[in-house]
């Protein structure tokens, strides 16, 4: 097999800054261990577009806050308008509207930036801008998990008398 470098494909830990075409993999609301509750945005880069990180996550966050114990009204319209959801639909719950947002594209600009909490400094990938996609027919494959990969412990176990050694 024949074998050449290129240094423009490799591993550098996460992705860079930049630009990327995304699509929403999942959206849910949970909460730290110390019961701050957020909801959880998970974006993955399209591995369907010509760019770097195909199939990378990109995390995001809408935090409650703590004075009102609401979200962020403005960051849920902001994915919502960039999805291109429509403005006239009325939800019933907010599960109603991840569910609606799954899978549709975007446009991201995310940046690595450091940041202190408790003493302590962490790397986090922040999303700093949404757009809209330039390429709204999604071929993205998404990685289903392999059913045939089941864990042992979820196979019941079937022992005889037999099997016993007294």
């Amino acid at each position: 097999m024949a074998f050449k470098f290129d240094f423009e494909d490799t591993f550098e830990g996460g992705l860079a800054d930049g630009t990327y075409e995304v699509v929403i993999q999942s959206m849910t609301e949970t909460a730290t261990p110390n019961g701050a509750e957020h909801i959880a945005v998970v974006l993955v880069v399209r591995n369907d577009v010509e760019q770097k990180g195909k199939n990378a996550l990109v995390f995001h966050n809408i935090w409650k806050a703590k004075a009102t114990g609401k979200y962020n009204k403005s960051m849920i319209n902001t994915i919502g308008k960039y999805a291109r959801m429509s403005a006239d639909k009325e939800y019933n719950s907010l599960q109603d509207v991840f569910d609606d947002l799954e899978r549709k594209p975007l446009k991201i600009t995310v940046k690595n930036e450091s940041s202190e909490y408790n003493g302590k400094t962490y790397e986090n990938l922040n999303v700093k801008r949404w757009g809209f996609t330039a390429l709204p027919n999604v071929q993205h494959a998404f990685k289903e998990k392999d059913s045939s990969n089941k864990d042992v412990f979820d196979a019941p176990i079937d022992i005889t008398e037999d099997d016993l050694p007294f």
